[in-house]
């Protein structure tokens, strides 16, 4: 099933008017592991979560090898067939060459997975400018343009969305220009208009930048649902490197709570969930009804997140995943030491 479908079913009202009152969507981002070994603890806390009822979850790409590619291939697989969650795969352009590119989406079609999120991806390990391969992409409109004229509807195309402007196009002042923003925006209209049906933001931590970005995408026409990606803070390290790589603005208020806590990892965490619900909060009141947590492959933070907005139960917790038999599970091949990060670190064109 298509996640937009599934977003729409849950929005609408029975008798196909207004939204159902109260209803929340949420969805949880996982990254592929970099090794085999490393699979089935990540399916363990894929299906713990799953458990909570999310509309989907969605897994990382990895550019590197084949057998990098096969790895998240197959965990998206077992996502999708025996974990029987909704999954969405991200997909780049970096260093996959078109054949590549529709190995990875033959391969996700015969297992029963019709949701991508089209990205360009990071610059290849060494290089500070992302260069397309030979017979490859330069940007997620290419690769959405390319998934709708081979696959027809048969996916659900979800595109990434930036509040603050691509961190490509953000100045030495931590801004983007009104101009660069404005294009932004008009370049993100084209990928909906190519074919995209869902967006999904980058992180962020100022919500009012947040809704303004949404207000400003309607203001240019983008009318499709547009769901907010939430990191939760679970240490400072990290969140030091994620708001660096993806030039993001830290409040004031946050980077001031943050300070006298920051070698106290418990202190930080805990931080992180009120912050995160808070954030959820306000954008719930304005009336924006669906959450995107970026997990990082932990549980503790989304769940307490969540339990704080009283979207999920704590006691729902299942031990153990349910099973259907998959489509077409291949077996996963040795981790070959592919040249880029474990964890997408920003949304790219």
């Amino acid at each position: 099933m298509k996640v937009i479908e599934k977003i729409s079913e849950a929005f609408a009202a029975p008798d196909g008017g207004e939204r159902k009152k109260g209803e929340v969507v949420f969805s949880f981002e996982f990254f592929t592991p970099r090794k085999k070994a490393e699979v089935d603890g990540l399916l363990g806390i894929i299906g713990r979560l799953v458990a909570h009822g999310p509309a989907f979850c969605d897994l990382t790409w990895r550019s590197g090898s084949l057998a990098t590619d096969d790895l998240t291939l197959d965990v998206v697989g077992k996502m999708q067939n025996v974990v029987r969650v909704e999954t969405m795969m991200h997909l780049t352009c970096t260093n996959m060459p078109v054949p590549r590119i529709d190995r990875a989406l033959e391969r996700i079609k015969s297992d029963g997975v019709q949701n991508v999120l089209a990205l360009r991806g990071d610059p290849p390990t060494g290089q500070d400018k992302f260069v397309p391969v030979p017979d490859g992409f330069a940007s997620g409109l290419d690769l959405v343009k390319h998934i709708r004229a081979k696959y027809g509807d048969y996916f659900g195309i979800t595109v990434a969305g930036y509040p603050e402007g691509h961190p490509d196009v953000i100045g030495s002042n931590g801004v983007a220009s009104d101009e660069a923003y404005q294009n932004e925006l008009a370049y993100l209209k084209r990928k909906v208009d190519a074919g995209a049906d869902l967006i999904i933001t980058q992180l962020f931590f100022d919500t009012d930048i947040f809704l303004k970005f949404v207000n400003d995408c309607r203001q240019v026409g983008i009318t499709c649902p547009i769901v907010p990606g939430i990191m939760p803070i679970a240490t400072y390290k990290g969140f030091v490197r994620m708001t660096s790589i993806c030039k993001t603005k830290v409040p004031a208020e946050v980077a001031a709570a943050l300070e006298p806590i920051k070698h106290n990892d418990e202190a930080v965490r805990n931080y992180g969930i009120h912050l995160g619900t808070e954030m959820c909060r306000k954008i719930l009141a304005s009336g924006i009804k669906g959450l995107h947590l970026y997990t990082f492959n932990k549980e503790v933070s989304a769940l307490a997140i969540l339990m704080n907005l009283g979207l999920i139960e704590e006691v729902r917790v299942s031990s153990s995943l349910p099973q259907r038999h998959p489509a077409r599970v291949l077996p996963i091949e040795e981790d070959q030491h592919p040249n880029s990060s474990t964890m997408e670190a920003e949304k790219q064109f």
